[in-house]
C-alpha cells in the first residue's frame, strides 16, 4: 500500500474531479505552505549539526551542475518537437530544471516510512537546484527571444534577488540554518512540535494539491497532448538522470531516491513567481498544467517507486 500522506492528495484529486464543494481556505494553505517549508530546512538542519564537511563540495557542485543541465536540455525538445514558443519553452524549462518541494517532502517521508538511510545533505538539494534552473531558463530566453527588449523585463540582478528572497527559500534556508545550530535537542520544544508533525503538515498539504491539479486537468487539455507526453516522459528521463548521477557519487539509498524525485520534479511554487515577472510572454497556465497537473501526480503516486527500484537495480 501508498504511504498515507499519498492517499490525501488522492482524496483531492478524487474530490476536485467530482467537483466537490471541499475548499482549503487560502490562508490555511498558505500556512501549510510555510510550515512545510520550515520543517523540511530543519529536519534537514539538525541531520546536518555536527556532520557538516568540505567533502559536500564536490556532491552539491555536481547537483548544482545537474539544475543548470536540464534546462539546457529540455528547452530544444520544447521548442522543435513540442512547438511552443521561445518565451514558453524557456519557462518551462526552468520549470523542470528546478525541483517541487513538495516531491521532496512525500520522496523523505517515503525514504522514512521505507527505512532507507537518507544522508545529512538531502535539503540542500533543493536550493542547489532551484537556483541555477531559473538563472539558465532566463538567460535561455534572453539568447534566443528576438524579439525581447532589456527594459520590459527584470535584470539579472533583480532576478537573483527575486529568486534568493522567495518565502520558500528563505523558510528552506532559514530552517537549515536554525537546525544546523541547535541540533535535535536544544530548542526541541520548537523543533519537536514541528518534526513530529511534519506527516500531518504535509497531509494537508498534499489534500489541497489534489484539489488543485484537478483544478488544472478540467477540462481535460486535449488539445495539449504533446505537452501531457512530455510531462509524462519527462520525468522518468530526468528521475534516471538523478538515480545514476547519485549512483556515482555514491550516496546512500534514500539520498539516491530523493535526489532522482526531485530530477524528476518540477517547480509549481517558486518558479512560477520568478519566471512570470522574469519572462511577461510566458503562459505560466501551460507551465503549471504540466508541472502540478501531470507530473506531481506522476511523481507521487507512481513515479518515486520506480526510482527507488531503479536506485536499488543499479547499486
Amino acid at each position: 500500500m501508498p504511504d498515507i500522506v499519498v492517499m490525501f492528495f488522492v482524496l483531492g484529486l478524487v474530490a476536485g474531479i467530482l467537483r466537490s464543494d471541499l475548499v482549503i481556505p487560502k490562508a490555511t494553505y498558505e500556512t501549510l505552505s510555510l510550515l512545510l517549508m520550515l520543517t523540511i530546512g530543519l529536519k534537514g538542519g539538525m541531520v546536518l549539526h555536527g556532520n557538516l564537511s568540505w567533502q559536500l563540495l564536490p556532491e552539491m557542485g555536481s547537483v548544482m551542475l545537474l539544475g543548470a543541465f536540464i534546462p539546457l536540455m529540455l528547452y530544444p525538445i520544447l521548442k522543435y518537437v513540442i512547438k511552443l514558443s521561445v518565451a514558453n519553452s524557456a519557462s518551462i524549462a526552468a520549470h523542470y530544471g528546478s525541483v517541487s518541494a513538495g516531491t521532496f517532502a512525500v520522496a523523505l517521508a517515503y525514504a522514512e516510512s521505507a527505512q532507507l538511510a537518507v544522508g545529512a545533505e538531502v535539503t540542500l538539494y533543493l536550493v542547489m537546484l532551484e537556483l541555477p534552473a531559473i538563472i539558465v531558463g532566463l538567460l535561455l530566453y534572453r539568447r534566443l527571444d528576438k524579439q525581447h527588449s532589456a527594459g520590459n523585463t527584470l535584470s539579472l540582478k533583480a532576478l537573483w534577488h527575486e529568486t534568493l528572497t522567495n518565502k520558500s527559500v528563505i523558510l528552506l534556508v532559514g530552517g537549515v540554518v536554525i537546525g544546523m545550530m541547535y541540533g535535535t535537542q536544544q530548542g526541541s520544544q520548537v523543533t519537536g512540535l514541528l518534526t513530529n508533525s511534519f506527516k500531518v503538515v504535509l497531509a494537508l498539504f498534499l489534500l489541497e494539491m489534489g484539489l488543485t491539479a484537478a483544478q488544472t486537468l478540467r477540462p481535460i487539455p486535449w488539445h495539449h497532448w504533446k505537452l501531457t507526453l512530455f510531462a509524462i516522459i519527462s520525468p522518468l528521463i530526468l528521475g534516471a538522470i538523478g538515480v545514476s548521477v547519485g549512483t556515482l557519487l555514491a550516496l546512500e539509498l534514500g539520498s539516491i531516491v530523493i535526489l532522482g524525485s526531485l530530477v524528476a520534479s518540477a517547480s509549481y511554487i517558486a518558479a512560477p513567481a520568478a519566471i512570470k515577472a522574469a519572462i511577461p510572454k510566458a503562459d505560466i497556465g501551460l507551465a503549471m498544467l504540466s508541472s502540478l497537473g501531470i507530473t506531481f501526480p506522476f511523481n507521487v503516486l507512481i513515479g518515486i517507486g520506480l526510482y527507488h527500484q531503479l536506485a536499488v537495480a543499479m547499486q
